[in-house]
């Protein structure tokens, strides 16, 4: 349920249209529903302005499928992050709408907002080609929640002419999102670069001494550039999300 079903549910009501009873109905499941396995939150758009992100990995196949379907019933569309393959072919037999990311892990139930070729956007950036995949699921939830992104891969620090040649791009985005293993320089080169947010993600790519990103990360979070915030390990969803948070300049119905 999200903030335009409820606002038709009432005016049905209020109209006529709709029957009090049909409308309890439709609010049945107020605050959550049990399924045994799961509680789900489908009234956190109307809390947060955007449904329940699932996040596969550690859930089985079929908890995965019958949460995704629950879902679509209350939501537009659904995002379900960190979805193996096998995951994914199971929740597009039972939802023939869901796309699946391969690189980012992400599974998208429902019609993706339509594409804007305008007007403010968010700068998801690699340092490197092995940190796609982490930079990846930052896009996909950015443009899942309707954020328009433009995306810089390859422009670490050991290169740093190839970041530089965009600088123009980096200027002029509302957030950025930077991803990076290794030492995880390239946040704090970026936050000295830029007057807008960053939001920093350290990867586990990275030799035996990056300890699976725990040199990016204690470097990100020891950064001198202001303005930049750090979030956990590989955690490109999170990254995303806040990103889109600071583009829609966090606006609550």
């Amino acid at each position: 349920m999200d903030v335009a079903r409820l606002e038709n549910l009432l005016r049905g009501v209020q109209s006529g249209d709709t029957t009090v009873d049909a409308a309890l109905n439709a609010l049945r499941d107020f605050p959550y529903e049990d399924m045994g396995f799961a509680r789900l939150d489908t009234h956190r758009a109307l809390r947060t302005g955007h449904p329940e992100v699932v996040f596969c990995q550690g859930k089985t196949t079929e908890q995965c499928v019958a949460i995704a379907r629950r879902l679509t019933q209350t939501a537009e569309r659904v995002l379900m992050t960190r979805a193996s393959l096998e995951v994914a072919d199971a929740v597009r037999a039972a939802l023939p709408q869901a796309t699946y990311h391969d690189m980012a892990r992400c599974i998208v139930v429902g019609p993706p907002p339509e594409p804007s070729e305008t007007g403010d956007y968010v700068v998801v950036a690699s340092a490197g080609t092995a940190d796609m995949p982490v930079s990846e699921e930052a896009a996909i939830t950015l443009e899942t929640l309707g954020s328009r992104v433009v995306r810089l891969y390859d422009v670490g620090v050991a290169g740093l002419h190839r970041l530089l040649d965009r600088r123009d791009v980096l200027t002029n985005a509302r957030a950025i999102v930077v991803c990076a293993g290794m030492e995880g320089a390239l946040a704090s080169v970026v936050g000295g670069l830029v007057a807008c947010p960053v939001v920093a993600v350290p990867t586990s790519v990275g030799y035996g001494t990056s300890f699976g990103g725990l040199s990016a990360l204690l470097t990100m979070l020891n950064s001198c550039a202001t303005g930049v915030a750090v979030v956990n390990i590989d955690n490109g969803f999170g990254a995303g999300y806040f990103a889109h948070l600071v583009n829609a300049g966090a606006t609550r119905s």
